[in-house]
Parts: structure tokens; C-alpha cells; sequence
């Protein structure tokens, strides 16, 4: 979003009726609830009608309820405290079997990273990759796993992967100081943006570096700094970033890059299985 949807209220004010005051006032001090809330549930928490709700939401601009509540909740991702997360979280699941839940809401972000993400983006992202002289892959506090994921597999097909995870800012520009035009950097963040990864991405952008975010929006901290921005959405559950759908567009550059390299990576893998054979690196499945 490009501005802050509690801005859109304190402006329009003055023109709400005294139900779309209700409804402004407690967006404004219980956002962090309201953004997850139906227009029913909300219009009965503040003591006002449903159609009430919907008419408020069409005149702040938007076309409809879902559209008011999807900037809201762009709006909550990035502002909630990790208390106010577990709180959301509980409110939000209440009785309901949570395994559903979570699962059902994984599914959805899968859906609709499959319809978002630009597909010639993301085969500039690869083509890049395969270009490049170095890969330096940057993903720290919950999205570094993400990055040692990707940098795992791509240890595989190239002689000059640098993972960055788990390390400050000052750390971070040690690691990356000998970035150059000739590296590639793949960076990931998720509300609450690290800001962290966002300078990391910066300087690398500024060294000359072809900057590939993966990300949930292309106007995030990441995606603004980034030449290829690669959507991936992820929702809040409880303290817990969901990261599916960004480990899947993961998993799917991984394919896409080692399509690239097959022959080479043919040969690398007979020689792994030689050698994890001889050095018993596996268990070996026997049968019953």
C-alpha cells in the first residue's frame, strides 16, 4: 500500500455519520482486530448493521468490504507486536481445530501466489542466477531458512554461493563488502520486515549487483530496492510466520535452475552417490 489506511480515516472524519464514527474509532484503537474481522462481526462488535459496515468501507473508496479489509490487514501485518500476534491468533481461531486452520489458510496463500507471481520475472530471476559470478543469498531472523534452503541446493550447481542468515547489519556488510555487477543477490522478507535485509539489499544494489526479492509486495521495504521482485504471500499464525508459499517459489527456482544444469549436475550427483555409498552418509533401506 502506498499509504497508511488509518490516514484515509483521520482525513475523512469530519464527513462520517455517527455509526461510521463507531465503526473509525475502533478500527483506530483495535486494529489489530478489526483487520480480521467480517463485516458482520464487526458491525455487531461496534453496535451497528452489517450494510452499515459495507457502506462505510464504499465510502472510504474501496469497492466493497473484502477490498477495505485486505488494506487494513497490509496495514496490521507490519505494525503487530508479537503479543498482539498470539492475540489475533486466538481471537481469530477461537474454538475451531486449528490444524484446518492453518492448513486451509497455507492452501489459500498457495492459490494465490500461483495467480501473482509474474512468470517472465521469474525466469529473469533464474536467468540471472545462472549468469552470475557469485550468488549471495540474504535472509535472516524467520526467513533464514529460506535462505540456507536455497543456498543448500544451489551449493550443488555452483562453486560460489555466500548464505547470509542469522547475522546483524554490521556483520551482514562484512559478509557482502566484495559485491560487485558480476553477483547476483536473492533476498527474502516478510511483515515484519527486517531491516536488516532491506540495507543489505541497498548496498548491494548500489555496488551494482542484480537484486532479486522475494517478497509479499512489490511497495515492501525489499521489493522497493530489489531490479526482479518475485511475489510470494504469507500470512501471520500466531508468532509464527507462515513461509509455504514463499518455500515453494523457492523449491520452483531450485527446479528451474537445475533444469539448466543438467548435465553438469548428472555428473556432480553420480559422484555424490559414490562417495555417500562408501561412506555410509545414509541409512541403507532393508526390506522386512
Amino acid at each position: 500500500m502506498q499509504y497508511d489506511f488509518l490516514s484515509i480515516l483521520q482525513q475523512k472524519e469530519q464527513s462520517f455519520s455517527k455509526g461510521q464514527k463507531r465503526i473509525a474509532r475502533y478500527i483506530t484503537e483495535q486494529y489489530d482486530k478489526a483487520a480480521f474481522m467480517t463485516a458482520n462481526r464487526l458491525g455487531k462488535t461496534v453496535g451497528v448493521s452489517e450494510s452499515t459496515v459495507v457502506r462505510f468501507a464504499v465510502d472510504l473508496g474501496f469497492d466493497g468490504y473484502p477490498s477495505m479489509q485486505k488494506a487494513m490487514r497490509e496495514m496490521v501485518l507490519n505494525r503487530l507486536t508479537s503479543v498482539q500476534r498470539i492475540e489475533v491468533a486466538n481471537d481469530r481461531f477461537g474454538d475451531q481445530d486449528v490444524v484446518s486452520m492453518v492448513l486451509h489458510s497455507d492452501m489459500e496463500k498457495l492459490r494465490q501466489t500461483g495467480e501473482t507471481l509474474d512468470r517472465q520475472q521469474f525466469q529473469t530471476a533464474v536467468n540471472a542466477i545462472l549468469r552470475a559470478k557469485r550468488v549471495y543469498i540474504i535472509g535472516v531472523r524467520s526467513a533464514a531458512p529460506l535462505a540456507n534452503f536455497l543456498g543448500y541446493y544451489l551449493n550443488y550447481m555452483f562453486n560460489n554461493v555466500h548464505v547470509v542468515s542469522g547475522v546483524g547489519v554490521g556483520e551482514m556488510f562484512e559478509r557482502i563488502v566484495g559485491v560487485n555487477s558480476e553477483d547476483v543477490v536473492v533476498a527474502f522478507s516478510f511483515p515484519r520486515y527486517s531491516s536488516s535485509t532491506t540495507k543489505g539489499a541497498q548496498y548491494a544494489r548500489s555496488a551494482g549487483a542484480r537484486v532479486i526479492g522475494i517478497t509479499d509486495s512489490a511497495l515492501s521495504p525489499l521489493g522497493q530496492c530489489s531490479d526482479c521482485v518475485l511475489l510470494a504471500k504469507s500470512d501471520m499464525v500466531s508468532l509464527v510466520d507462515s513461509l509455504v508459499a514463499p518455500l515453494s517459489v523457492v523449491n520452483a527456482m531450485i527446479v528451474a535452475v537445475a533444469a539448466k544444469k543438467e548435465k553438469e549436475l548428472s555428473k556432480t550427483f553420480s559422484d555424490l552417490e559414490r562417495i555417500w555409498d562408501e561412506y555410509n552418509v545414509y541409512e541403507k533401506q532393508t526390506g522386512k
